[in-house]
């Protein structure tokens, strides 16, 4: 089989591709390159520059690379900016996925697999999140992942296609220095950015009904959620998944904010205190997934831990920051 990954030169992307080209895939890469390292990609994978909103062009990648299945990551994902420009979020992440989704059906490619997210589900009041409990997105960007299930179900039974959601939790680490996560938006990179400019974590809000006060998160090693892809497309491919499957992605344990900056302050050397800000509005108390329908579907867990994916972050950023 060859796979096109669309976003295959973002962070996530870039780990899926090599996880894949590594285990013996076929791969091939498609970005806009608006948050892309185009270094981050194995020289055997080649990079096609465009955007899933150009159906001319998806109908030749699929063809001229003789594409048998896609996994589809590209997407805006930051909550904050869906907020100020939702119309850009459904534009470029419902209407590039139904461009796919034609382009795919024209092609007779027959295999997806959709980067979808825990935004989905909201703020469900629930110790564990399964596949079964509500989804009621509070954002913008959440709304355009549950609108993408919707339509890739939907295409699916229209066209045949097989696939698999994921939907994934924190995402954090990085498998070498080189695959690190240059953005400061997710809470690893954005507490590492604060301490090289000599300045304090931040946690929004301590007084939320946990343990510590603090917010507690699901958090995944992204090498453990490129396997988790690689597990996905290879059950595609066996034709094991007809019709539609979608599962959580997380390790299934809870880790409170307060905990994880203890962690960093461990693994950076710098352990000033925490300064304690505001809640930001729309942060639950507790989102942890449940892992057991992947696991049972897909023969996968995750198996690295909060310690290796602050260590491995902290390796990558380093260099990035001429430390």
């Amino acid at each position: 089989m060859t796979w096109l990954i669309t976003g295959g030169a973002g962070y996530i992307g870039a780990h899926v591709a090599r996880a894949m080209a590594g285990a013996g895939e076929s791969v091939v890469a498609l970005d806009d390159l608006s948050a892309a390292v185009p270094e981050r990609l194995p020289a055997e994978v080649p990079l096609v520059p465009g955007s899933t909103l150009d159906g001319d062009l998806l109908a030749r990648v699929l063809t001229e690379h003789g594409v048998t299945g896609v996994v589809h990551l590209a997407a805006r994902k930051q909550v904050a900016e869906s907020v100020e420009r939702p119309t850009r979020y459904y534009r470029e992440n419902v209407g590039g996925l139904a461009t796919l989704l034609d382009a795919m059906a024209g092609a007779g490619v027959g295999r997806l697999v959709f980067s979808s997210s825990a935004a989905v589900y909201g703020n469900p009041d629930v110790d564990l999140i399964t596949e079964d409990t509500p989804c009621a997105p509070v954002n913008p960007y959440g709304e355009t992942k549950l609108a993408g299930e919707w339509l890739v179900r939907a295409a699916g039974r229209a066209h045949g296609i097989a696939t698999v959601c994921l939907r994934y939790f924190n995402v954090a680490g990085a498998a070498a220095p080189e695959l690190a996560d240059t953005g400061v938006f997710n809470i690893v990179p954005m507490v590492f950015d604060r301490l090289t400019r000599a300045e304090a974590p931040r946690i929004f809000g301590a007084d939320y009904p946990t343990p510590d006060g603090t917010c507690v998160r699901d958090y995944i090693h992204v090498a453990d959620l490129a396997e988790a892809h690689l597990a996905a497309a290879r059950r595609l491919a066996d034709g094991a998944a007809s019709g539609d499957l979608t599962l959580n992605i997380g390790r299934g344990e809870g880790v409170s904010v307060r905990e994880l900056i203890d962690v960093i302050g461990e693994v950076t050397g710098d352990r000033r205190p925490a300064v304690v800000e505001g809640r930001r509005p729309g942060d639950a108390p507790r989102a942890v997934a449940s892992a057991e329908r992947a696991a049972a579907e897909l023969g996968w867990r995750a198996t690295r831990g909060v310690r290796e994916m602050v260590d491995s972050a902290w390796r990558g950023w380093r260099p990035h920051h001429g430390m």
